[in-house]
Protein backbone atom coordinates (compact mmCIF):
# COMPACT_ATOMS: atom_id res chain seq x y z
CA UNK A 1 0.00 0.00 0.00
CA UNK A 2 2.90 2.39 0.66
CA UNK A 3 4.03 2.03 -2.93
CA UNK A 4 0.46 2.70 -4.12
CA UNK A 5 0.33 6.01 -2.23
CA UNK A 6 3.71 7.13 -3.54
CA UNK A 7 2.88 5.98 -7.07
CA UNK A 8 -0.49 7.75 -7.08
CA UNK A 9 0.98 10.97 -5.71
CA UNK A 10 3.88 10.99 -8.16
CA UNK A 11 1.62 10.16 -11.11
CA UNK A 12 -0.79 12.99 -10.28
CA UNK A 13 2.08 15.43 -9.70
CA UNK A 14 3.60 14.39 -13.04
CA UNK A 15 0.24 15.15 -14.67
CA UNK A 16 0.16 18.51 -12.94
CA UNK A 17 3.59 19.24 -14.35
CA UNK A 18 2.13 18.63 -17.83
CA UNK A 19 -0.25 21.48 -16.99
CA UNK A 20 2.67 23.69 -15.90
CA UNK A 21 4.69 22.98 -19.04
CA UNK A 22 1.83 23.27 -21.53
CA UNK A 23 0.22 26.30 -19.89
CA UNK A 24 3.58 28.07 -20.01
CA UNK A 25 3.81 27.29 -23.73
CA UNK A 26 0.27 28.54 -24.35
CA UNK A 27 0.98 31.76 -22.46
CA UNK A 28 4.07 32.35 -24.63
CA UNK A 29 1.89 32.11 -27.74
CA UNK A 30 -0.62 34.68 -26.48
CA UNK A 31 0.02 38.20 -27.64
CA UNK A 32 -1.04 41.00 -25.30
CA UNK A 33 -3.99 41.89 -27.54
CA UNK A 34 -5.81 38.77 -26.33
CA UNK A 35 -5.57 39.71 -22.64
CA UNK A 36 -8.87 41.64 -22.72
CA UNK A 37 -10.68 39.04 -24.85
CA UNK A 38 -13.90 37.82 -23.24
CA UNK A 39 -15.87 35.21 -25.24
CA UNK A 40 -19.16 36.16 -23.55
CA UNK A 41 -20.29 38.82 -21.09
CA UNK A 42 -20.59 36.29 -18.26
CA UNK A 43 -17.10 34.84 -18.76
CA UNK A 44 -13.62 35.84 -17.59
CA UNK A 45 -11.23 37.73 -19.82
CA UNK A 46 -8.19 35.83 -21.07
CA UNK A 47 -6.00 37.51 -18.42
CA UNK A 48 -8.53 36.81 -15.64
CA UNK A 49 -8.70 33.17 -16.73
CA UNK A 50 -4.91 32.91 -16.98
CA UNK A 51 -4.57 34.31 -13.46
CA UNK A 52 -7.15 31.88 -12.11
CA UNK A 53 -5.39 28.96 -13.79
CA UNK A 54 -1.87 29.79 -12.63
CA UNK A 55 -3.09 30.45 -9.08
CA UNK A 56 -4.71 27.00 -8.73
CA UNK A 57 -1.80 25.25 -7.01
CA UNK A 58 -1.34 28.11 -4.49
CA UNK A 59 -5.03 28.74 -3.89
CA UNK A 60 -6.28 25.15 -3.86
CA UNK A 61 -3.46 24.21 -1.49
CA UNK A 62 -4.55 27.03 0.85
CA UNK A 63 -8.18 25.91 0.57
CA UNK A 64 -7.36 22.28 1.40
CA UNK A 65 -5.35 23.57 4.36
CA UNK A 66 -8.62 25.12 5.58
CA UNK A 67 -7.75 28.79 5.13
CA UNK A 68 -10.69 31.19 5.37
CA UNK A 69 -12.40 32.76 2.39
CA UNK A 70 -10.91 36.14 3.35
CA UNK A 71 -7.40 34.62 3.40
CA UNK A 72 -8.01 33.04 -0.02
CA UNK A 73 -9.14 36.37 -1.53
CA UNK A 74 -6.01 38.09 -0.14
CA UNK A 75 -3.83 35.35 -1.62
CA UNK A 76 -5.49 35.72 -5.03
CA UNK A 77 -4.86 39.48 -4.97
CA UNK A 78 -1.24 38.99 -3.94
CA UNK A 79 -0.64 36.49 -6.75
CA UNK A 80 -2.28 38.53 -9.53
CA UNK A 81 0.03 38.73 -12.56
CA UNK A 82 0.03 41.05 -15.57
CA UNK A 83 2.18 39.30 -18.18
CA UNK A 84 3.44 35.94 -19.39
CA UNK A 85 6.61 35.94 -17.27
CA UNK A 86 4.73 36.75 -14.05
CA UNK A 87 1.96 34.24 -14.82
CA UNK A 88 4.48 31.49 -15.47
CA UNK A 89 6.37 32.32 -12.27
CA UNK A 90 3.19 32.07 -10.16
CA UNK A 91 2.35 28.70 -11.73
CA UNK A 92 5.82 27.19 -11.30
CA UNK A 93 6.14 28.44 -7.73
CA UNK A 94 2.71 27.02 -6.87
CA UNK A 95 3.57 23.68 -8.44
CA UNK A 96 6.65 23.34 -6.24
CA UNK A 97 4.65 24.20 -3.10
CA UNK A 98 1.97 21.69 -4.05
CA UNK A 99 4.55 19.00 -4.78
CA UNK A 100 6.33 19.63 -1.48
CA UNK A 101 3.10 19.42 0.48
CA UNK A 102 1.86 16.19 -1.07
CA UNK A 103 5.21 14.42 -0.98
CA UNK A 104 5.53 15.27 2.71
CA UNK A 105 2.34 13.41 3.64
CA UNK A 106 2.44 9.98 5.17
CA UNK A 107 0.47 7.23 3.45
CA UNK A 108 -2.13 7.40 6.20
CA UNK A 109 -2.52 11.18 5.89
CA UNK A 110 -2.68 11.03 2.10
CA UNK A 111 -5.57 8.55 2.11
CA UNK A 112 -7.33 9.28 5.40
CA UNK A 113 -6.74 12.86 6.54
CA UNK A 114 -9.75 14.94 5.59
CA UNK A 115 -9.85 18.70 5.34
CA UNK A 116 -12.82 20.91 4.55
CA UNK A 117 -12.95 23.88 2.22
CA UNK A 118 -14.60 27.06 3.51
CA UNK A 119 -17.38 26.57 0.92
CA UNK A 120 -18.03 22.85 1.54
CA UNK A 121 -20.30 20.96 3.87
CA UNK A 122 -17.93 18.02 4.31
CA UNK A 123 -14.23 17.34 4.02
CA UNK A 124 -12.24 15.35 1.49
CA UNK A 125 -9.17 13.17 1.82
CA UNK A 126 -5.85 14.61 0.68
CA UNK A 127 -5.82 12.03 -2.14
CA UNK A 128 -9.19 13.31 -3.40
CA UNK A 129 -7.95 16.90 -3.08
CA UNK A 130 -4.99 16.16 -5.34
CA UNK A 131 -7.28 14.65 -7.98
CA UNK A 132 -9.57 17.69 -7.67
CA UNK A 133 -6.65 20.11 -8.09
CA UNK A 134 -5.34 18.32 -11.20
CA UNK A 135 -8.77 18.13 -12.86
CA UNK A 136 -9.51 21.76 -11.95
CA UNK A 137 -6.31 22.91 -13.65
CA UNK A 138 -6.85 20.74 -16.74
CA UNK A 139 -10.35 22.20 -17.11
CA UNK A 140 -9.09 25.78 -17.13
CA UNK A 141 -6.11 24.96 -19.34
CA UNK A 142 -8.65 23.69 -21.88
CA UNK A 143 -10.53 26.97 -21.64
CA UNK A 144 -7.30 28.93 -22.16
CA UNK A 145 -6.56 26.85 -25.27
CA UNK A 146 -10.08 27.56 -26.59
CA UNK A 147 -9.68 31.31 -26.03
CA UNK A 148 -6.47 31.18 -28.08
CA UNK A 149 -8.20 29.20 -30.85
CA UNK A 150 -11.09 31.68 -30.90
CA UNK A 151 -8.67 34.59 -31.31
CA UNK A 152 -6.86 32.92 -34.22
CA UNK A 153 -3.63 32.16 -32.35
CA UNK A 154 -1.47 29.40 -33.78
CA UNK A 155 -2.33 26.57 -31.37
CA UNK A 156 -3.21 22.94 -31.97
CA UNK A 157 -3.63 19.71 -30.02
CA UNK A 158 0.14 19.19 -29.83
CA UNK A 159 0.29 22.23 -27.54
CA UNK A 160 -1.56 20.17 -24.94
CA UNK A 161 0.95 17.29 -24.65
Amino acid sequence: MVNAAISMTETLLDEFYVIVRTTSQLLKKADASVYDYRPAENMRTFLELANHLVQIPHVDLAILQEKSEADIRKLEDKLRAENEAELTHVLEEGYHLLKSYFLSLSQEDFFQKETKAFYAEKGMSQAKWLVEIVTHAFHHRGQLFTYLKQTKHDVNMFDLY
